[in-house]
């Protein structure tokens, strides 16, 4: 299996079109992860009322044990400043609430925005590329079994014909030459069909 081609024009084409694929996919990767970094700030809030809500949660806990030493009245201090602590607990939980959401919505934006734009690129360039690696596989099978050279040659006929006029033309014409079995004629006519896929004879 050969993954680039032999002749050096199509070769480079193939090695520019490698790198601007894995350019892009780099640049997709980046900017997922700027957009997530960018969406993971929104979770400030959330933690800023989780620090809050913990402080006065512990403040008015505490508050809450002092005032209960208090003789006579302790226990009926006591009591709304627990439920206030408990109202602390909530705004924390609401704040690890906050940015567990926000989290899920960054990992989830960051997968769409690295896969979908990443299998465009891959459709885009690897699936040609499969498709060279599969057809160039055919043409060198081809050109291997008994009566090859001829077949090459027949494609090449009856291909571009801008392309046949770089074959020396024989009398009679090339059709002609390939009909009589001319081996000079058929091996130039194959090798221009091996050119064509970007091989070598």
């Amino acid at each position: 299996m050969r993954l680039y081609a032999q002749t050096p024009a199509r070769r480079t084409r193939q090695l520019v079109a490698d790198l601007i694929a894995l350019l892009l996919i780099a640049i997709t990767v980046k900017f997922a992860l700027v957009v997530r970094d960018a969406i993971l700030t929104l979770a400030e809030p959330g933690r800023k009322a989780e620090s809050a809500g913990d402080s006065l949660a512990s403040g008015l806990d505490d508050a809450g044990d002092a005032a209960s030493k208090v003789p006579f009245v302790g226990d009926s201090l006591k009591k709304p400043l627990k439920s206030a602590a408990d109202a602390g607990t909530s705004l924390s939980d609401a704040g690890r609430s906050l940015q567990d959401t926000v989290g899920h919505v960054a990992t989830l934006t960051t997968i769409a925005l690295i896969v979908l734009p990443t299998a465009v690129i891959l459709l885009l360039w690897l699936v040609p590329r499969l498709w060279w690696i599969r057809r160039t596989a055919t043409t060198r099978r081809l050109l291997d079994a008994p009566g090859g050279a001829d077949l090459l040659a027949l494609r090449a006929l009856t291909g571009p014909q801008r392309q046949l006029a770089t074959v020396p033309t024989p009398p009679g014409g090339l059709a002609d030459a390939w009909r009589r079995g001319d081996p000079e004629v058929i091996a130039d006519l194959s090798t221009l069909t091996l050119r064509r896929v970007g091989l070598r004879p």
